[in-house]
């Protein structure tokens, strides 16, 4: 996962992404993609970018308004049988993003369910990604699945987590959880308390990574670079594709 801090002046060339699904939900500020599939779009604060890379895709993301931007980037891995699957792009606005209340908890349920409410949108390696708002006083219990590998990561306040005795966590950390059914959370300060809350199922296969590359053995991590150099075997179309945003700045 990556917390984005992008200046508006920052500018991304287009890179290259294989074998994983992906997305981007912005906090504050705008991004720009484009990708050589044709996908183009703006998402703003609170809309959401979920990108499957699949066989290959090069994209670029550009900062579409004043001012710092600010987001979250999370690359979920995907399993060996599904690798190769052809690239996919959705945008998913903010409005359309399910939310529940209650108690003083609120969620916004990208991925997975919780407080009663499912998610929509459909990610092919099982995953949960749940954005929980506490106020002061609050307390949550939200189950988790019993092999899943899953972290908290805080946004705004600070929150007990696990245990009601422990230290309080502040923004920016992350806490990686450990095996259990579920995750209790609560808010003792006198500040709202914002984090996420991310699991997944394990893929239970070896991982090796080359830059922007996630494949299963060195082999395959080889043959990939030979194709995206090539562009062949799912880079065909970036042989002669450049984004708006880099033509405009004549990268």
């Amino acid at each position: 996962m990556h917390h984005l801090f992008v200046p508006k002046e920052a500018k991304k060339r287009n890179s290259a992404e294989k074998q994983k699904l992906g997305f981007v939900g912005f906090r504050k500020g705008a991004v720009t993609h484009e990708d050589f599939e044709g996908h183009k779009g703006t998402i703003g604060a609170g809309d959401l970018q979920w990108m499957t890379a699949g066989r290959g895709i090069v994209h670029s993301e550009m900062p579409a308004a004043q001012g710092t931007q600010k987001g979250l980037q999370l690359w979920i891995n995907l399993s060996s049988k599904h690798k190769m699957i052809e690239p996919r792009y959705q945008e998913i606005s903010s409005k359309d993003i399910a939310e529940a209340s209650k108690d003083g908890v609120k969620v916004r349920v990208i991925a997975g369910e919780a407080l009663g409410t499912k998610s929509p949108i459909y990610a092919r390696t099982p995953t949960m990604y749940l954005d929980f708002t506490l106020k002061p006083g609050a307390h949550l219990e939200q189950p988790i699945p019993t092999n899943w590998n899953s972290f908290v990561y805080v946004l705004e306040g600070e929150g007990i987590f696990g245990n009601v005795k422990s230290l309080p966590t502040s923004a920016h950390h992350l806490l990686l959880l450990g095996n259990g059914d579920g995750l209790e959370a609560w808010n003792k300060s006198s500040k709202t308390l914002r984090f996420i809350l991310v699991g997944g199922e394990p893929i239970g296969e070896p991982l090796v990574q080359w830059g922007p590359f996630v494949m299963n053995t060195q082999e395959e991590i080889d043959q990939t670079v030979d194709d995206f150099e090539n562009y062949v075997n799912g880079f065909e179309k970036a042989r002669h594709w450049r984004s708006q945003s880099a033509i405009s700045l004549d990268f």
